[in-house]
């Protein structure tokens, strides 16, 4: 009973004392010189308070006391807001850890956040991979073979990370932080609500349990025989017991009237105890109403969350689709520079896993790969639509695009352009056309239409 009333103590007289109208007193507020005495009476008031709601709290857990049941409708707000607070700590945490799966990274982040000063901008490990292959390339000389690979692929890397460091961004902007923002904000606004509205839920069973007491003794009181029909009346009178007669009676009196002044008490305790009830319960339902009106504002971050999620994935995919091109570029580049020096690059730098699994054919010395889709990727000639070799048809540009030369074509998310196809062309590439505007577009970038 004592250690769980000193640890409901702890947890209810944690908070600033409150005075009658539920507001907050600060405790720094008592060691003013001009309101020394008022402000120990407040604070012994409040401790009295919050020791008298750990008592309630206490027997309501041992089954002492009654508590009054909330209503069932916030008692699913209330379940539903913590199952919301709850995953969404969870799915930020771990989207965290995929965003960076450096704990010392994570921990110098949380560090600048909560001292509210930028995080220094820091290189990613493909930038950093792509910094060592071009560091690598002047010691083993640029116009050598290796040291012009190193160079391509030094250059693609850095590409790389700088597609994944502005995903990044983009993610902790979009996603991460209105997550921040609910639990840092909205949700403690809720939690310091809930802890208001279960402070005036015990105020009101206390006040119940008050009003019972004052009405069981006013029963009692009432219930009490009156002292004249007790005394014996089949007494003689003598001289003495005349003598006495007049001091029962005085004393018959006096005793009537404290029992009429001790009536006249318990019914103003009764209708003491009715009032702070009054009090109490309106308290009460206003907080609860408050509460309520918070909780049910959890369906806008819901929906909130919702477009959170859906900025996240278009982040996701234009940062995957930039990481395709790059690399199918890289391949291209790679391929001539192995054409370059008569190596055949292109069966190794386009094979895949379904390949090793079923080998083709040796190719006879001299004889090149042919650029059909037999070594091709088995996924990406799933992704891309079959296109026909001659007509042309209409597609959606899903990204922005920026042309790397004057055969490409640039590109704006949401535009309608006419594409072809040419022969000979990389299946990974059409020709666009917009007005006069000619050039190579990447098929990743297009959603073609009927």
């Amino acid at each position: 009973m004592r250690r769980i009333t000193a640890s409901v103590c702890c947890s209810i007289i944690s908070a600033d004392p409150e005075d009658s109208l539920g507001r907050i007193v600060p405790l720094h507020s008592q060691h003013r010189p001009g309101s020394m005495d008022f402000n120990v009476k407040k604070l012994a008031s409040g401790a009295g308070v919050f020791f008298t709601r750990a008592v309630q709290f206490t027997e309501e857990k041992l089954g002492q006391a009654e508590k009054t049941e909330l209503d069932p409708h916030l008692e699913n707000l209330l379940s539903r807001a913590d199952c919301t607070k709850n995953w969404t700590e969870k799915i930020l945490r771990q989207t965290e850890v995929l965003l960076q799966p450096n704990p010392s990274a994570r921990i110098e982040e949380f560090i600048y956040d909560k001292l509210e000063k930028k995080l220094p901008s820091r290189t990613t490990n493909a930038e950093l991979l792509g910094q060592y292959m071009l560091d690598a390339s002047r010691d083993f000389g640029q116009e050598t073979p290796y040291g012009s690979t190193l160079i391509t692929v030094g250059e693609y890397q850095k590409r790389l990370g700088s597609a994944e460091r502005e995903f990044l961004q983009t993610s902790a902007t979009t996603f991460l932080t209105p997550l921040r923002n609910f639990l840092e904000g909205d949700w403690k606004t809720i939690s310091k609500e809930r802890r208001l509205l279960e402070n005036r839920r015990l105020d009101l069973d206390i006040c119940k349990a008050r009003l019972k007491k004052a009405k069981q003794a006013e029963a009692k009181a009432a219930a009490a025989p009156d002292f004249q029909e007790t005394r014996p009346r089949n007494y003689i009178l003598s001289a003495s017991a005349s003598a006495l007669q007049s001091d029962w009676e005085s004393w018959d009196v006096e005793t009537e009237t404290a029992l009429s002044e001790q009536k006249k008490l318990l019914s103003e305790e009764v209708d003491k105890a009715e009032h702070e009830l009054r009090v109490a319960q309106t308290e009460f339902d206003r907080q609860a109403e408050v509460t309520r009106l918070l909780l049910e504002g959890i369906s806008s971050t819901h929906l909130n969350h919702q477009r959170c999620l859906q900025d996240f994935a278009e982040a996701q995919a234009t940062y995957y689709a930039q990481c395709h091109h790059y690399m199918h570029e890289l391949q291209r580049e790679l391929n001539k520079c192995a054409n370059a020096v008569g190596a055949p690059y292109q069966s190794a730098a386009s094979s895949d896993p379904a390949s090793d699994a079923f080998p083709s054919v040796p190719l006879s010395p001299g004889t090149t790969a042919p650029a059909s889709s037999s070594n091709k990727p088995k996924t990406l000639a799933m992704e891309q639509p079959q296109i026909p070799v001659t007509g042309t048809r209409k597609a959606k540009v899903l990204y922005d695009y920026d042309a790397h030369d004057s055969s490409e074509l640039s590109l704006l998310a949401d535009e309608l352009i006419t594409v072809y196809t040419v022969p000979g062309m990389d299946p990974d590439w059409l020709f666009g056309e917009r007005g006069n505007e000619k050039g190579k577009v990447p098929v990743t970038y297009l959603e073609l239409l009927s």
